[in-house]
């Protein structure tokens, strides 16, 4: 009976390490996202802004600029503003976003960026892919911003700043900046 105890133990233990060598060698073939996803955050003047997005990288490639020269973001085009799905930001409480009022609740984001100006656009519709471009008539907003020179940052980012009364939206990729300022109503 102990020998036939021995053999299980030794038959069970001998499963469990072929299963956990399994596991390892499957969790190390999965390689990084390319567009990891992240989000950003601030709570300031009794509100919460919260942003959700995906990060894409430069990779040595033209960013921002004439379709003619094959910018990854041509200038007036609309663009989901990050990769994968649409970029979303949360509203905890009305606010005046870019000079214009918004009622709290959950957005998608795009921008049509061009050498000058930004369209910052809020968009009502959830859930898009972002090659899905949106409907104007879902639009809650569009506001103008305008980009500025920036030091080179080659991962996509957002983040959400403490501003007076509020936030600040900074959009950066490239050596581009754009700024949205937020004010809690």
């Amino acid at each position: 009976m102990i020998e036939s105890m021995k053999k299980y133990l030794l038959l069970l233990l001998a499963a469990c390490f072929l299963v956990g060598a399994a596991f390892t060698a499957s969790a190390q073939g999965k390689k990084p996202a390319a567009s990891p996803a992240d989000s950003a955050m601030v709570s300031n003047a009794g509100a919460d802004v919260k942003i959700y997005y995906s990060r894409p990288s430069k990779k040595g490639r033209a960013i921002f600029g004439a379709k003619d020269a094959k910018a990854l973001v041509p200038y007036g085009e609309i663009w989901r503003t990050g990769a994968n799905s649409a970029t979303e930001i949360v509203f905890s409480k009305d606010v005046t976003f870019g000079g214009k009022p918004l009622k709290a609740g959950r957005y998608s984001l795009y921008t049509i960026p061009t050498k000058d100006k930004w369209t910052v656009i809020l968009n009502s519709k959830l859930g898009q892919w972002g090659t899905v471009l949106p409907n104007p008539k879902e639009d809650a907003l569009r506001v103008e911003a305008m980009p500025t020179m920036a030091t080179a940052t080659e991962q996509f980012t957002i983040k959400l700043d403490k501003a007076d009364k509020g936030a600040m939206l900074v959009i950066m990729w490239d050596t581009v900046s754009v700024s949205v300022p937020i004010t809690v109503n």
